[in-house]
């Protein structure tokens, strides 16, 4: 089994493209098989160098490996222009200097479900010649046979004036030469597959990898958000790069759109990589849309969060933290303890500093947490929380429950009465990891500090 994923360096790896890449990664391990990675370049405006590297360290961060390439389309021109001179040679192919105008001419004439047929020129575009009867025939292993008629077909564009190949022609010459046996990507490349399976009648026709097979293609369901309709940045992240910035773990996002239009049978939700590979069939792949939900993607993500070994996490989000002006506190040595009482709480690895962050940097300014919890009777309760923990025999977590326990039993009050002064007086927000464990995190003379400033 042969495989390739071939996005186009357009722009960044969107998460359609991931799931087609994972989809592919994952036939390829489950069968033994090959992976390609072609980068389908034929966009010379849009086609940039930083697009690609992106494309590729989206690739390397979903540890989506490849057996071969990465291989440039834009690098295979003189294969290209050789197999487009064989189709002409062979008469498979001819030159039409045919507008988009005069096919809308001929369309309104003959209407639009007669295809158009160019009459051959000395000069112009090269156009394919598509068989005066018969059909092209889709078989595709998730949606089943899907039939084209020749007649409704228009003989296709598949070079430039300038002899330049088009995409359809590329991707055919392209699958040829690589033996490539399964095409799986995207439901909205249906349309351009009768084309490519036309080139390679031609090319085999010619001599062209006659003995090459003919691929097997597999159209994955669409992606929409959770409102049903096509999946957009109006849903939130859009890219792979912008999944990795809010603070997604690689593994998580791949259990995630593995599940987007497959099921692995058993309702199984949390799937490790080697069990994806394990179950992976195309046989499982659904028809229907399928909906990407980043609540759903933030829940697995926590998940996965709570199952790494505390060590783990502190390195992942130390490595997260380097891109950041934050990356000098993970030298604090509280920075491991910080992200142990956090672990629980957080969902991406963005979640921590706002969870955590001010008991390494301080508090910050939320003026509304002030007003709600550090006013009259909030700096009453304060000042004999300060009391309890300067009397406190040790600065543990269980020392420290005892006395803030204590605190509340006298007082006779709620416990957020008590903790969420505390909370504010240390972090200035009402967030923080436990109570207890926040304020070990900072020892004695720190929390009375904060203390005091807050009481000033």
């Amino acid at each position: 089994m042969r495989l390739r994923f071939a996005p186009s360096p357009t722009g960044a790896l969107h998460i359609g493209g991931a799931r087609t890449a994972l989809f592919n990664w994952l036939l390829a391990r489950h069968e033994g098989g090959t992976l390609i990675l072609r980068i389908e370049d034929t966009d010379r405006e849009r086609s940039t160098p930083e697009n690609v590297e992106q494309i590729l360290d989206s690739l390397r961060w979903l540890e989506l490996d490849w057996d071969e390439g990465p291989i440039m389309q834009s690098a295979r021109a003189e294969r290209h222009a050789e197999a487009l001179q064989a189709l002409l040679d062979a008469g498979l192919a001819y030159r039409s200097n045919a507008t988009a105008e005069d096919v809308k001419s001929f369309k309104a004439l003959n209407g639009a479900e007669r295809g158009f047929r160019g009459e051959q020129e000395s000069s112009g575009a090269v156009r394919l010649r598509v068989p005066g009867d018969g059909a092209t025939v889709v078989h595709d292993a998730i949606r089943g046979d899907t039939r084209f008629e020749h007649a409704h077909m228009d003989d296709p564009v598949i070079a430039r004036g300038d002899g330049s190949v088009l995409y359809n022609f590329a991707v055919a010459i392209d699958d040829l030469d690589a033996r490539i046996t399964h095409v799986v990507r995207g439901e909205d490349h249906l349309s351009n597959t009768p084309k490519q399976l036309l080139v390679l009648e031609a090319a085999r026709s010619v001599g062209l990898g006659e003995d090459a097979p003919l691929p097997q293609y597999a159209h994955l369901p669409l992606l929409h958000g959770p409102d049903g309709k096509k999946l957009s940045k109006r849903h939130g992240a859009a890219s792979v790069g912008e999944l990795r910035e809010a603070g997604y773990l690689p593994e998580a996002v791949r259990n995630y759109l593995a599940l987007l239009g497959w099921g692995a049978g058993d309702d199984a939700t949390v799937l490790s990589t080697a069990e994806l590979i394990e179950r992976f069939t195309l046989e499982r792949v659904s028809r229907n849309p399928a909906r990407f939900d980043e609540v759903k993607l933030k829940w697995l993500n926590g998940v996965y969060i709570r199952e790494l070994p505390a060590e783990q996490l502190v390195d992942r989000l130390a490595k997260f933290l380097d891109s950041t002006p934050l990356a000098g506190f993970r030298d604090d040595p509280r920075f491991p303890r910080a992200v142990e009482i956090s672990q629980e709480k957080i969902h991406t690895l963005a979640d921590f500093w706002p969870l955590a962050g001010p008991l390494l940097a301080g508090p910050v300014d939320d003026s509304a947490a002030r007003e709600r919890w550090l006013g009259g009777q909030g700096r009453a309760t304060l000042a004999d929380v300060r009391v309890a923990l300067a009397a406190a025999p040790a600065f543990d977590e269980p020392a420290l429950a005892e006395a803030l326990e204590g605190l509340v039993q006298s007082r006779g009050v709620k416990p957020r009465e008590v903790y969420q002064p505390l909370r504010v007086a240390i972090t200035g927000t009402t967030i923080s990891p436990g109570i207890f464990e926040s304020v070990a995190l900072l020892g004695r003379e720190e929390t009375l500090r904060r203390l005091d400033e807050a009481l000033a």
